[in-house]
């Protein structure tokens, strides 16, 4: 039962990725050869893979990250959420993310979140410090382990309960479930042209942020807590 999770043992995230190159053209010949065959059965013939690079992001192996934001209950006084968010070159953000993890969050007690993050954050991380030549911090490292091992929680398979052809996004459960939708400027699919046509990070950490907070408060209202208020949420 997550009610039973204390809630300072959560680290809740989100990451936003990219295309490693601002355009198709700037790959070498193989990467456009590999993109062609990877997205052949996504494309069909309604794109060229030049056209369908935009979403390259969505792939480990050719998008890559550029922001990590990750937030935590603190009880002190009070009950805080507090967040933090890394950017930067993509070797340094994940060494700077896993030293968090390392240091704060490393115990059996401790478990990873993210809405989706089954199916994309945690295997996306996992990925690129491997093709960074990181070694793995053991809330990401799966070799060996059973499923129920993993210390891992997905709002997005907590919502499923069992239906697993079932999928919903954060913006829908967060409607359905009563919370307050931050005022967002960009979605999902615009963060690549927000980050190498207009280069504003600054918008991009923000919306990162707010889905971190959105995933917390839907970890609340999934454990029938009340929600965070301004007030209670801390950006360190």
């Amino acid at each position: 039962m997550i009610n039973k999770i204390p809630l300072e043992n959560i680290l809740f995230l989100d990451l936003e990725t990219v295309p490693q190159k601002a355009a198709f053209a700037d790959l070498s010949q193989e990467a456009k050869e590999l993109w062609t065959l990877k997205t052949e059965y996504r494309r069909r013939d309604e794109y060229t893979p030049e056209e369908f690079y935009d979403r390259a992001g969505i792939w480990a192996e050719f998008g890559k990250i550029i922001c990590i934001s990750a937030g935590f209950f603190r009880q002190e006084e009070d009950m805080t959420f507090r967040i933090r968010s890394y950017t930067g070159e993509e070797d340094q953000l994940l060494r700077e993310f896993k030293n968090l993890l390392t240091t704060y969050f490393s115990g059996s007690r401790h478990l990873l979140c993210a809405h989706n993050g089954k199916e994309f954050d945690f295997p996306y991380l996992a990925r690129r410090m491997i093709i960074h030549g990181i070694p793995l911090p053991a809330k990401l490292s799966f070799f060996g382990k059973k499923p129920w091992e993993i210390p891992h929680l997905d709002t997005m398979e907590l919502w499923k309960f069992g239906d697993f052809k079932h999928y919903t996004s954060l913006k829908l459960m967060a409607h359905v479930l009563g919370i307050p939708s931050p005022k967002e400027d960009i979605d999902g699919s615009m963060v690549w042209q927000v980050y190498y046509e207009d280069n504003d990070l600054d918008r991009i950490i923000k919306y990162c942020e707010q889905d971190v907070i959105t995933v917390a408060q839907i970890m609340l209202r999934l454990r029938n807590e009340g929600l965070l208020t301004e007030d209670e949420i801390v950006y360190v």
